[in-house]
């Protein structure tokens, strides 16, 4: 570090020989923060839980992430950094949370900050399922949080939805809005069997839309209840998609949310989607999600020596500023703009997108850009000899636009005081080192870099520039086969409409 970093970089001057400990590391956000740690600050080591998956162990987990394009920067700019990071053989839906003897103690004995961002994402998750991963285990962390001797700092990552039951959300706590506690849901989990337990989801969610806000509105109690005197807060980010800045522009390795929209729009599969245009997109950069995390563990452990018990762990809501704000439709008309830039090389149709909020139009119009097309698909799939595979892709579609309906087609307020706060009193350093502050972001901009980052990171398309120029290439012709398949289908149309009226007319 420079001598400028050391006198006016606050929270690099925290990080400096830390030993920090983060759960979900292996996920979207951790990964980042994991990246950016090891990249901006001294970290001394990062204490990270993995769990045998897909027949890798942790080893062979903790080596693929060297092939991710997330830690490529890292790699080349500090090669010797990546033995900071220690795995911890582990799983947050075990009881103990998979941890053995030895690993529980040193943790205790080593960790002065906690990330815990650990949770199953899926919104059709089991409720027991989701109990285990996204409640109990935050009750298992605090318990071991407690026994950290060296504990200054704990972020717990929550959601901006854990309480989408309500429109007005502040930066405070909503027990009240919960069917029963957290206690006595964690209580029916261990004596109910998982098929009893799921079979009480409708009379346990009450109005929430799914198991991962409820279970997740759960964890927020418990940190509420259990608290104590721990140095802890909780960030509740809004939906977070593809990096703006860092590492590298357009990052993203999965499809929740509304990419997945956007790449099957690019892809030419998806071409009519049930949202409302007006309302509110409230995703935020992974990037800026990361630096605001570790912001938020270095305003904590500036807390710790404060009063306890005169209030709860605070809260940091994070949302597009209400000074510039994002539509759903806005989101769409500048994917629409910015598709003709990126086209991807894989694409089987013109990319175009059409928006429904009623849902019997929607399947009417559906049925006619999606069934009908999928069916024909499936028909030619099944003459060469092949699996038909259109019609079942199209029903995965549908169900997962109909899971999503709920924040496609609601308004929420947000307070965000606590995190307005926080940026200003970082210090000109910091905001620039750490940046997150949502009411200066450039929207064209960002949306260029994440649509581009799609197209290699998620369309596995090669980033060079005659990859490019196929697309394009592609993207011409398919918009002739369109207009051609627009003039036919209309000439059709009208054919049968004149013939209608002759037989009309002569009857």
């Amino acid at each position: 570090m420079d001598a400028e970093h050391e006198m006016t970089s606050e929270i690099q001057n925290f990080y400096k020989d830390k030993t920090v400990f983060i759960t979900g590391g292996s996920g979207f956000l951790g990964k980042v923060i994991i990246e950016k740690l090891l990249r901006a600050t001294d970290v001394k080591r990062i204490y990270v839980i993995i769990r045998a998956k897909r027949g890798q162990d942790m080893l062979q987990r903790l080596a693929s992430w060297k092939d991710d394009g997330v830690f490529g920067l890292l790699l080349k700019s500090k090669p010797g950094c990546w033995v900071r990071i220690v795995p911890i053989a582990g799983d947050c839906q075990q009881l103990d949370l998979g941890l053995s003897k030895a690993d529980r103690q040193l943790l205790m004995d080593e960790v002065q900050v906690v990330v815990h961002s650990a949770a199953t994402v899926r919104f059709v998750e089991p409720l027991h399922v989701a109990l285990d991963i996204n409640t109990r285990a935050t009750r298992l962390m605090m318990q071991l949080a407690k026994q950290m001797k060296r504990l200054e700092a704990y972020v717990h990552v929550s959601t901006a939805y854990s309480n989408c039951v309500i429109q007005r959300i502040s930066e405070c706590y909503y027990p009240e809005n919960l069917s029963c506690s957290a206690d006595t849901a964690l209580t029916l989990r261990e004596q109910l069997s998982d098929e009893l337990m799921d079979s009480m989801a409708p009379a346990l969610l009450g109005k929430f839309p799914n198991t991962y806000t409820y279970t997740k509105a759960l964890a927020e109690q418990l940190v509420q209840t259990e608290a104590g005197a721990l140095p802890v807060c909780i960030f509740r980010p809004g939906i977070i998609i593809g990096s703006y800045k860092e590492p590298v522009s357009g990052w993203i390795d999965n499809l929740y949310g509304p990419i997945s929209i956007f790449l099957g729009t690019a892809v030419g599969i998806l071409r009519v989607i049930r949202i409302d245009i007006h309302s509110q997109a409230n995703i935020v950069p992974v990037d800026y999600c990361s630096n605001l995390t570790l912001a938020c563990a270095w305003q904590t452990a500036n807390d710790k020596n404060k009063p306890i018990g005169a209030a709860a762990p605070p809260i940091y809501n994070y949302v597009p500023s209400d000074h510039n704000m994002l539509t759903w439709g806005g989101f769409k008309k500048k994917a629409e703009s910015l598709g003709h830039v990126y086209p991807l090389t894989k694409m089987i149709w013109l990319p175009i997108l059409h928006t429904i909020s009623t849902p019997w139009l929607f399947n009417l119009v559906a049925f006619f850009y999606h069934i009908l097309p999928g069916y024909c698909i499936d028909v030619v799939l099944r003459l060469r000899g092949r699996t038909p595979r259109m019609l079942k892709l199209y029903q995965k579609i549908h169900k997962n636009l109909e899971i999503i309906a709920p924040f496609t087609h609601s308004n929420w307020h947000y307070e965000t005081h606590n995190t307005q706060r926080l940026w200003q009193r970082l210090s000109a350093q910091d905001q620039q080192l750490f940046e997150f502050d949502m009411s200066s972001l450039d929207w064209d901009d960002y949306l260029y870099n994440t649509l581009g980052g799609m197209r290699i990171f998620l369309g596995k398309e090669d980033p060079g520039a005659e990859s490019l120029e196929r697309g394009k290439k592609k993207l011409k012709r398919f918009y002739i086969l369109h207009r051609l398949l627009q003039f036919v289908l209309c000439s059709g149309a009208a054919a049968i409409l004149w013939s209608l009226l002759k037989f009309l007319n002569n009857f």
